[in-house]
């Protein structure tokens, strides 16, 4: 169980650090753009949010890829070739239940979710505050 615990705190501590950069750059990145009152403030808007989502989104592949390269080191996913898609429904919470880890590591899927659960609300806690940031830059509050 000892084993479980420092594996699965070491790589949810990793992700939590790699989201804290790419959260920061964003933030940085948005600072930097220059954001002033524009006559196509709305599809200025539109653009940085999908930037936003997409490197998001990329950020929690990677978070998964990290999930996935442990279990291939540990040998704990169920099968050869398994590992990215095990690693990603633990991740995302889905668990379908069709695999299984070995038995010495079943800890690890709970603190995947816990992880997945979350950067996933860290995420959309940043995204809903860009938009909130950009939204008065651009002068589109109401």
């Amino acid at each position: 169980m000892m084993a479980n615990i420092a594996v699965g705190l070491t790589v949810s501590m990793i992700n939590v650090g790699l989201h804290a950069l790419v959260s920061v750059a964003l933030v940085h990145w948005l600072d930097r753009l220059g954001l002033g009152h524009r006559r196509h403030g709305r599809v200025t808007l539109a653009v940085v949010m999908g930037a936003i989502g997409g490197v998001l989104t990329l950020t929690h592949m990677a978070e998964v890829a990290l999930w996935a390269l442990v279990y291939v080191v540990i040998d704990a996913a169920p099968a050869s070739g398994s590992d990215f898609y095990f690693a990603f429904v633990n991740y995302t919470t889905l668990g379908y239940g069709d695999l299984l880890p070995d038995e010495k590591w079943r800890l690890l899927g709970p603190m995947a979710a816990a992880n997945g659960v979350l950067l996933f609300g860290w995420s959309t806690a940043l995204i809903f505050a860009v938009l909130q940031r950009a939204a008065r830059r651009l002068g589109l509050e109401d």
